[in-house]
């Protein structure tokens, strides 16, 4: 079973920004393969004083977010390892192999539903040191969360 923990934290302009990290990532780590990482960022207008989504578009990201998943599993395409919603965006991070197979893989999962003003970044990242970072800045086992 997949294992997140959910944390809340603060962007560099004051966001509030909620982490969604995973962690049983063993098992894509350890392959050189898996150098590539991937962010997929969903801008949206904020609404309310923490600049969270509207309803409507929560719902919108949660169905690309069980889309993105469901496309993955079983699949050794890539691996979804981050989501953070806040600050005017969602961001999903994934870890992969290839930015074409993976472009592939983008499509397929949100194929069916409307059309998204997707921005999307790559670069190496064979040491995985965003998502080190991503860890020692948000995760505290302590919290059992």
């Amino acid at each position: 079973m997949d294992d997140w923990f959910i944390s809340p934290t603060v962007d560099e302009d004051g966001n509030t920004i909620i982490v969604t990290g995973r962690l049983d990532v063993e098992k894509f780590r350890s392959k050189d393969k898996y150098s590539i990482r991937v962010e997929v960022t969903l801008p949206y207008t904020p609404e309310g004083p923490l600049g969270f989504p509207a309803p409507a578009t929560a719902e919108l990201m949660e169905q690309a977010t069980d889309a993105l998943q469901k496309a993955l599993k079983g699949k050794n395409t890539a691996i979804m390892t981050g989501i953070f919603t806040g600050g005017a965006q969602r961001n999903w991070v994934f870890y992969t192999f290839s930015t074409e197979v993976f472009g592939s893989y983008l499509n397929r999962a949100l194929a069916e539903l409307p059309v998204l003003p997707l921005e999307i970044y790559a670069e190496n990242d064979p040491d995985w040191a965003a998502y080190d970072e991503m860890i020692e800045e948000s995760y505290n086992p302590d919290l059992g969360i």
